[in-house]
């Protein structure tokens, strides 16, 4: 086996997952910017009521995930993010023709998820785990930085709220993704190196013989007997290190990235900001969300425990000057927090994924990981609708605050738990050409 010359063709999979990634999560995360506009049209409960939608979206996320990822695994991955793409660009645009609160519950709330899982983590990260082993916290760091991105696009969907109004701005951003996406999807992704003859990293098979890879996958330890990557889902739900890793889905991805995307804009404009300026606090925090997520490729060379638990304690200083911002006399400190949680949080992330990729590799890795995204939805569910409740009852967000700071600490210490650092790989065979089982090994 030898290092192929030349480009190699993961990297244009890779680039379209981002594209995909920016623009589809985009959809949802200005979901905080057309949240006031919505408010103050229909004159509906400041916070938790129409926060609900945003939760109910998150959960019907997280419950379809799993299912996603198994699509991928299954079928032609361009049918299915195609497919997902009409589904979430139309329920946005259809928004523009909702008037009450059960319409927007079905069409942001159900069709939108439903769509987005179809294009989100779960099966983007199966189809690029297939072309990449090696610097495996690198590659998903560039893969969620596309999540980054889509923060950035704030200002441009307040701009359109300002100059067209929120129903034309939901049409515009809906039918833009259909454009942009389907066409991409279809012309240059691909299931797996093999379609290109190659294998992952861009190696080449010198021989007919399946030959080990250099960077192993799969895992020893779990459970204390010898695994590997290739195990079912079934199994996996029976390892330790699932729930812990499901865990810190809930309390980082769950709690604390949803509360700061669903209320961080509300927050500044109840301290004094104006919109534009709280969406251009909101849009440096996704910018350097994106440098925190290309930080996990530390994590390849210094260990996931280590950049996972200091992203925690960065993000829980962000989370900690938020109760010194009371007004604008400091207008740097909401910077200082957006450039703090950003990289926290941005870092977070990948490194969380790459955890679980180190661990559960394989041919059922979709819907694996889409399990484990279901644990980030319970508490994306929960806690914008919490936070909303919560401000709703006392006027303030310091009892939110203080439950985003405890998920953050929790983080950390299940990472160390989950010791990834412990775990001894098994090495996989590379597939053999016709190899209906994609070079797996079954457990049991």
């Amino acid at each position: 086996m030898k290092q192929r010359r030349g480009f190699f063709y993961g990297w244009t999979v890779l680039a379209i997952a981002f594209v995909i990634m920016a623009v589809g999560y985009a959809l949802r995360n200005t979901f905080s910017v057309f949240y006031p506009a919505i408010v103050e049209e229909f004159g509906w409960g400041r916070r938790g009521s129409t926060a609900l939608m945003f939760s109910i979206t998150i959960l019907v996320y997280g419950w379809v995930a799993p299912v996603a990822g198994g699509l991928v695994d299954r079928f032609e991955p361009r049918l299915v993010l195609s497919v997902g793409t009409c589904i979430v660009g139309g329920g946005i645009a259809l928004c523009s023709l909702a008037s009450t609160q059960w319409q927007f519950y079905l069409l942001y709330g159900v069709m939108v998820a439903i769509g987005l899982s179809m294009i989100g983590a779960a099966p983007l990260m199966a189809i690029i785990s297939n072309w990449f082993v090696k610097k495996r916290g690198l590659v998903f760091g560039i893969l969620s930085a596309g999540f980054g991105v889509s923060l950035v696009a704030a200002p441009i969907a307040q701009f359109l709220i300002s100059g067209f109004g929120w129903q034309a701005a939901y049409v515009i951003i809906g039918l833009f993704a259909i454009a942009l996406i389907v066409p991409l999807c279809i012309l240059f992704v691909r299931r797996s190196p093999r379609e290109k003859g190659l294998l992952p990293d861009g190696l080449l098979q010198t021989s007919s013989e399946p030959q080990p890879l250099d960077e192993p996958q799969g895992a020893a330890g779990l459970g204390g007997e010898r695994t590997s990557t290739a195990g079912t889902l079934a199994w996996a739900l029976k390892t330790r290190h699932f729930w812990l890793l499901f865990l810190m889905a809930f309390c980082i991805l769950g709690v604390g990235e949803q509360i700061a995307i669903a209320h961080q804009v509300y927050f500044f404009r109840d301290v004094g900001y104006e919109p534009m300026r709280a969406a251009t606090i909101y849009s440096v925090f996704g910018v350097v969300f994106v440098v925190g997520n290309l930080c996990a490729y530390y994590s390849d060379r210094l260990g996931r425990e280590k950049v996972f638990i200091a992203s925690c304690l960065l993000s829980a200083g962000a989370v900690s000057l938020l109760f010194l911002i009371t007004d604008t006399s400091q207008p740097w400190m909401p910077f200082l927090f957006a450039v703090c949680l950003g990289l926290g949080l941005g870092a977070a992330a990948p490194v969380l994924f790459a955890t679980v990729a180190d661990i559960f590799q394989g041919r059922y890795f979709g819907s694996i990981m889409g399990c484990v995204i279901l644990g980030f939805s319970l508490g994306g569910a929960i806690a914008p609708w919490l936070a909303g409740f919560l401000h709703d009852k006392t006027g303030s967000y310091f009892v939110t605050f203080l439950i985003l700071l405890g998920c953050l600490v929790a983080s950390a210490g299940l990472m160390w738990l989950v010791a990834p650092r412990k775990i001894r790989p098994v090495p996989r065979q590379a597939p053999a050409k016709g190899d209906p089982n994609n070079g797996c090994v079954r457990l049991g």
